[in-house]
């Protein structure tokens, strides 16, 4: 099925043109009809007037032969022969009665309308020079063909240019007979009439003809120059459909109408090919620190350096921003990605003073299968869908600032299907309630009694079982869906802690995590005092907490937040202090209750005690700071015993419980 460049390309292809072409046949064909007929009426309506003159004519001698006949007088038929006209007269039994000059008249006769007499009358043919005849339509017809042979013929010149210097200046006398009835019906008197023509008639008709002629070769050669200009208004607008404004070259949608084309011919059939998403990384950030205009002559030499690279069965276009699209051969995965990484090399230094870094996302084409199973080139190939798989590879690069090449694969198919399937399925999952809550007890390790918890999620999906959050969390985090999450997760742990109580359980505090995107939001606080006070759970039995990473944000924002949540009674912690770069300055500025280090103070180790000293200042500096600490990820006793003696609040991690459902949490409540 073509795609909706191909079908554009196409109407545009069809546009204007078309009409032009079409307009064009039409006129021709509709001219030549015209011209015929003109030719073929003016030819009729000069017979018709030349044979009524002659008709005429031999009615009057058949008059005169009436006279002679009743009055059986010699002198009126010597005056008769002496007209220049031969005849016969003929009995009702067809006998000739008499006769002046050649019998030339044939037996085959037929009924003429003359139009200019407006009657009927009987016409022969001439069987010497019968180019003239009674045609089947009841007018005078002529034989076109062979009078023109006659014409052209070396032979009966004299025959044909009679009376050249006579006022007439006949030079064309062709015969046919007509009938008068004469002796009140008893006999016919047949004349021979001439169709003659001279100089002039031929002049006239001839001009009439030519100028229909001229006409119409004005009004076609106005057609065809109207049908040239449209296929040259054409040509520019799938030039300009197929530009790009940016490099002067080739753009995305010449990518995909032509590589299509030229990847279903059948002699690329035997070729690999490859489709490459080619990207400059920190183009925007170089229009900034330079110029828009500069970026875009950045834009255009490495677009040529591109073209120069490749051969005549190769493409490349400016696709979008900094994004190339290219469709190359190949012979062998590495031979490709060594290929690439020269061009890399190459435009890394197009200008002599930056060093650029490229990524490039590349689908290496399969070939569609015959009907015995084998290659049989690429008919059903998607370029759209290719490049995407393209782009997909190469923004598995994109954490990244530096130049690599990505290859898409099965495993990154399966991930973006993946990725598909939960965008699909969010909201169903969270309206079902498919999402639990799961409880990790925390621990005092000096008392080893239950001081706390934290609230996880997990994705109960009927399709795919127990999805653990690292499938599916980062994915809300993209696409702005982890606020519901934040939402779900408040209200069925104010929900479940609200349950407990009501069943006289000692409850500890539950923190709940609240993503950095949901933090900034001016009436956050509001929108979790509502939650809670609706579930009917104490603040204090509430713990909102926020990764380190949310405090790079807007600052003001997130301590306005925190303190109105303090001034509700909630307390506020944060997560995976240690895990990026941490900033004392958060500290400094946060109003926190809670500080959380992160599991990987706690995972191997130097052996030199470097690890223990920061871990043992980190919560130093918590507790000047009047926050409670929290160890996360711990597994080990030692580790449980060093932090004890390091006057650490609480414990996190396997040592003491994995993360756990509601109703396995509840049973460690009762034994509190």
């Amino acid at each position: 099925m073509a795609s909706k460049s191909e079908k554009k390309y196409r109407q545009i292809k069809r546009a204007h043109i078309g009409v032009s072409i079409f307009e064009f046949c039409l006129f021709m064909i509709a001219s030549t009809i015209m011209l015929v007929c003109a030719v073929q009426q003016t030819t009729l309506y000069v017979m018709d007037t030349k044979l009524s003159s002659e008709y005429e004519r031999i009615s009057a001698l058949a008059r005169l032969y009436d006279k002679a006949r009743d009055a059986d007088d010699a002198a009126i038929y010597g005056l008769l022969d002496d007209e220049d006209c031969d005849y016969i007269v003929t009995d009702k039994a067809g006998r000739v009665v008499r006769q002046k000059g050649s019998n030339t008249c044939g037996s085959e006769s037929g009924r003429v309308l003359l139009t200019a007499e407006g009657k009927w009358i009987t016409a022969y043919r001439d069987t010497e020079r019968d180019y003239i005849f009674p045609s089947k339509n009841e007018r005078i017809g002529l034989d076109i063909i062979r009078f023109r042979e006659w014409l052209s013929s070396e032979e009966d010149e004299e025959e044909k240019e009679l009376d050249l210097d006579s006022p007439r200046e006949r030079f064309i006398n062709l015969p046919i007979w007509l009938s008068v009835d004469v002796a009140g019906g008893e006999e016919h008197f047949i004349g021979k009439a001439v169709f003659s023509a001279n100089r002039r008639d031929v002049f006239m008709i001839t001009s009439f003809i030519v100028g229909i002629i001229a006409l119409i070769i004005i009004i076609l050669i106005t057609m065809l120059v109207s049908a040239i200009r449209s296929v040259l208004r054409q040509r520019r607008m799938i030039s300009l459909y197929f530009s790009d404004i940016v490099t002067g070259g080739h753009n995305w949608t010449w990518f995909l109408v032509m590589g299509e084309r030229f990847l279903r011919k059948r002699r690329n059939a035997k070729y690999s090919f490859a489709v490459v998403s080619y990207v400059m990384v920190n183009y925007r950030n170089y229009c900034l620190c330079h110029s828009l205009a500069e970026g875009e002559k950045l834009l255009c030499n490495i677009y040529n350096r591109i073209c120069a690279s490749i051969d005549g069965k190769e493409m490349c276009a400016h696709a979008t921003s900094a994004d190339f699209a290219l469709l190359l051969k190949y012979e062998s995965e590495q031979e490709l990605k060594e290929r690439l990484q020269r061009l890399t090399e190459e435009l890394s230094v197009i200008s002599e003073d930056h060093i650029f870094s490229f990524q490039a996302g590349v689908s290496l084409l399969n070939r569609d299968k015959g009907r015995d199973g084998s290659p049989a080139g690429y008919r059903e190939t998607d370029l759209d869908t290719e490049y995407n798989n393209a782009a997909s590879a190469r923004m598995t690069l994109a954490d990244s600032e530096d130049s690599g090449i990505a290859f898409f694969d099965e495993a990154l198919k399966k991930e973006q299907e993946w990725l598909d399937t939960v965008q699909e399925r969010q909201r169903r999952a969270l309206d079902n309630e498919e999402f639990m809550v799961y409880y990790q007890p925390k621990y005092d390790p000096k008392t080893d009694t239950l001081k706390g918890a934290e609230a996880l999620i997990r994705w109960n999906s009927p399709e795919f079982g127990l999805v653990p959050p690292g499938r599916f969390i980062p994915i809300f985090e993209k696409n702005g869906f982890i606020t519901k999450i934040d939402h779900y997760m408040i209200r069925h742990v104010a929900a479940d802690q609200k349950r407990w109580l009501d069943k006289g359980y000692k409850c500890v505090p539950v923190s709940v995590n609240v993503s950095r995107a949901h933090f900034i939001e001016s009436n956050l606080a509001e929108q979790i005092r509502d939650m809670v006070d609706e579930a009917g759970a104490p603040h204090e039995l509430i713990e909102i907490e926020l990764t380190e990473s949310a405090f790079f944000d807007d600052k003001k924002a997130i301590i306005d937040t925190i303190n109105k949540l303090k001034d509700y009674g909630f307390s506020v912690s944060m997560d995976d202090f240690g895990s990026g770069y941490s900033s004392l300055n958060s500290l400094k500025d946060m109003p926190l209750d809670v500080l959380k280090l992160d599991a990987e103070f706690f995972r191997g180790g130097s052996g030199d005690g470097r690890g223990e000293i920061v871990v043992s200042e980190a919560i130093r500096l918590g507790k000047l700071l009047n926050m409670q600490i929290v160890a996360e990820g711990v597994e080990a006793r030692e580790q449980v015993d060093f932090l004890a003696g390091q006057d650490c609040d609480m414990i996190q991690g396997y040592y003491y419980a994995k993360p756990m459902p509601g109703n396995e949490y509840m049973e460690r409540l009762k034994n509190c």
